[in-house]
């Protein structure tokens, strides 16, 4: 096998057993292959049926024939990931993976799920995260770990180019299946991929190394905002109220309300609208002033001497 790719496979260190998330495609191809060489009978393979293609089928019957010749115990799940209408839906498909792998994770009694993404992949993530205006959590693009209900997620791969993953699935004679959408250049991620990230490797070589190390600095820099927001927020015992929030600057009250609405909520602001929240929290001078505005599917309004969310319904 491949020294660089088990090195970096046994770094994330994961608690057996273990779960990858299996495409079939060449990135959870390779995924899967060399964990199930690095611990046998300690992997089993995750396929989450979005059936949002007339290939999906043909994907889940690529990904059976595959795990029978491997002896890797297969699981799969058929996800609702139909988007409502105004929603994206490649978020609405992205939502839906996570929950289904989680599902299969918990219901199997497994330690973790492995992510195939991989260096070309958070070049990627962070390129569209700048396309949409993204702060410091967009610009930090993909962690290697995270926890997402109740499931811990590694991406053992971050660092390793795209090509040197083909590479090894070519010298084994390997035969992944290609997911026809990754050509179709109506998706961002797909333009970005196909012309792009081409002219950056023409001007600057090491593209991968660099942006992985700004991402990194806006991870490193957003924990810090965070471990602010969380000092600020329990100085207020635990909910935003309106003088805690006055006494502080503009940028640390969008700091600790945006990390209220992520943690407590799930929610997230728009700019436009915390510009608003904020605007309205500067006008609270009397116990009058209402506030009731609408921020990422919820509403944020005033109860007393404090802010609540509460949800659309």
């Amino acid at each position: 096998m491949n020294d660089r790719l088990v090195a970096a496979l046994t770094a994330c260190a994961p608690r057996l057993p273990v779960g990858v998330a299996f495409s079939g495609g060449a990135d959870s191809m390779a995924l899967l292959a060399i964990a199930a060489r690095h611990w046998p009978g300690q992997v089993h393979a995750l396929h989450v049926n979005h059936g949002l293609q007339q290939a999906a089928e043909d994907f889940e019957r690529h990904c059976a024939k595959a795990c029978e010749r491997w002896r890797v115990p297969l699981h799969v799940e058929h996800a609702n990931a139909r988007h409502a209408p105004g929603d994206s839906p490649e978020e609405a498909a992205r939502h839906a993976r996570y929950r289904s792998l989680a599902a299969l994770a918990t219901a199997n009694g497994l330690g973790a799920v492995l992510l195939a993404q991989h260096a070309d992949d958070q070049v990627e993530t962070l390129l569209l995260a700048l396309s949409r205006g993204a702060g410091l959590p967009g610009m930090a693009a993909m962690p290697a770990r995270f926890e997402r209900h109740g499931v811990l997620f590694l991406r053992p791969w971050l660092d390793v180019p795209g090509v040197d993953l083909r590479a090894w699935l070519a010298s084994e004679g390997l035969r992944a299946i290609e997911d026809p959408t990754n050509n179709d250049i109506r998706y961002t991620r797909n333009r970005i991929r196909h012309g792009v990230v081409p002219a950056l490797a023409a001007a600057f070589p090491q593209y991968r190394e660099t942006f992985a190390r700004s991402a990194r600095h806006a991870a490193q820099a957003q924990e810090l905002l965070a471990e602010v927001a969380a000092q600020d927020l329990a100085a207020m015992q635990g909910e935003p109220r309106i003088g805690g929030l006055q006494a502080l600057s503009r940028a640390r009250q969008a700091n600790v309300l945006r990390h209220w609405l992520a943690i407590r909520h799930a929610a997230r602001a728009s700019t436009a609208q915390m510009d608003e929240l904020l605007d309205q929290v500067a006008c609270c001078t009397t116990r009058g002033h209402d506030v009731r505005l609408r921020v990422g599917d919820g509403f944020v309004q005033r109860q007393d001497d404090r802010l609540a969310w509460s949800p659309s319904v």
